[in-house]
């Protein structure tokens, strides 16, 4: 495994990925946030829980990006689109088994059986996470495409 190369395009396929997802609640294609959902397990001042949410994310995408790379090996090759079909899969799990089970790990979100408390800050996202806007799943799925393609196209060129 070329540790060099999953770290530089782990790296990269994550600022995409977190930019994609930004632009798209910042235009209001999402109302879903990584970054502030992630860092708001960790400190309840919503000022503070975007940065650590993001530090958390870009540790967690050089992680994954570890997993894709060992795909990738195992695989015995390294394509842009099979980085997006494994990038596919990874979005399902996260969105149809991660985003559910949330709000039973999140100190600070809200359940889909309870309603709020004085420490829920964010709604449960439900199934799809649709709760965070219709078009979020979409968002999400473009997203972690985008990040399996960017390290399938590069990492088979950082490894020769």
């Amino acid at each position: 495994m070329n540790f060099p190369g999953v770290l530089l395009w782990g790296f990269v396929a994550t600022i995409v990925l977190t930019t994609l997802m930004s632009a798209a609640q910042a235009v209001g294609f999402t109302r879903m946030s990584i970054p502030f959902m992630l860092g708001a397990m960790l400190t309840p001042n919503r000022d503070r829980a975007p940065l650590v949410g993001f530090l958390i994310h870009l540790l967690n995408g050089w992680l994954f990006a570890f997993v894709y790379a060992a795909a990738f090996v195992s695989l015995g090759r390294a394509t842009w689109w099979l980085g997006g079909i494994i990038g596919l899969v990874h979005a399902l799990a996260v969105l149809i088994a991660v985003m559910p089970l949330l709000p039973g790990f999140h100190p600070r979100m809200a359940s889909e059986h309870h309603g709020p408390e004085p420490t829920g800050l964010l709604e449960p996202p439900g199934f799809l996470a649709l709760h965070y806007g219709r078009r979020t799943p979409l968002v999400t799925v473009l997203a972690q495409v985008l990040y399996g393609v960017i390290l399938g196209a590069f990492y088979r060129t950082a490894t020769g």
